[in-house]
């Protein structure tokens, strides 16, 4: 579903993204790990049109949207949930979800009910500023605002960032619920332990680089991943 191919980005003379290439399916959830700086958040911001290449591909559903401008992706399917969930503060939790469809021509209605039905804590806050929920319940609002736009793929930006543990796995609960749907997601998570236990495949980036990918159950078991992402090395 999405092709990446050679993609190299950079801030002024600074390179942020050095030839990276990867894949995902359709239906997969797939990770994309490492330290804060690595590129992570730069990749998902070009692929979703913020940021503009100076090199290499990105086709998405079979069709190359390397240089296409931000506001037209989400209609082409896919929808990303930003670092720091960027809610609208002073809107209503209802208020917000329909921003996620404002891009559809079709009737949303029955998305909206479904999002609801995903998230029974925001049927019960739908009349409540966006800005006076938690955290936890902002990352939630995010993540239906962008189902709200019928995505066929997500992209989720450190979707466990600031949140206790109890509330990172309410929405990891919500992402497993989300891809048993159906949903492709690009997972961004700076919690590795978390995100290739979710993923089926992972790629890890270092300095712009991807250096290991491989299924998810070999990266955990890799020396160098659990010695640099998962709390050291479970053999001396």
């Amino acid at each position: 579903m999405l092709k990446v191919r050679d993609l190299s980005v950079y801030y002024d003379a600074i390179q942020a993204v050095k030839r990276v290439s990867f894949d995902v399916s359709e239906g997969e959830i797939v990770s994309l790990i490492g330290a804060n700086g690595a590129g992570k958040t730069t990749i998902l911001h070009t692929i979703s049109g913020l940021i503009r290449p100076e090199g290499g591909s990105i086709r998405f559903d079979g069709a190359d949207i390397t240089q296409k401008r931000a506001d037209k992706i989400p209609g082409l399917g896919l929808a990303q949930v930003p670092e720091g969930r960027r809610v609208f503060a002073r809107m209503s939790v209802s208020e917000n979800l329909e921003m996620g469809a404002y891009s559809r021509k079709d009737d949303w209605k029955e998305d909206y009910e479904h999002v609801l039905t995903l998230l029974p804590r925001l049927r019960e806050r739908r009349n409540q500023l966006a800005g006076t929920l938690s955290g936890g319940e902002q990352q939630m609002l995010a993540i239906g605002r962008a189902l709200m736009s019928k995505p066929k793929m997500l992209l989720l930006d450190e979707p466990s960032m600031g949140l206790s543990p109890l509330l990172v796995g309410e929405v990891f609960r919500l992402i497993r619920e989300i891809n048993a749907e159906g949903m492709t997601i690009l997972l961004v998570e700076q919690n590795a332990k978390i995100a290739l236990t979710l993923a089926s495949r992972g790629y890890v980036l270092e300095t712009g680089r991807i250096t290991l990918h491989g299924n998810t159950s070999d990266l955990i078991d890799n020396e160098e991943v659990k010695r640099a992402y998962l709390g050291g090395a479970t053999h001396p």
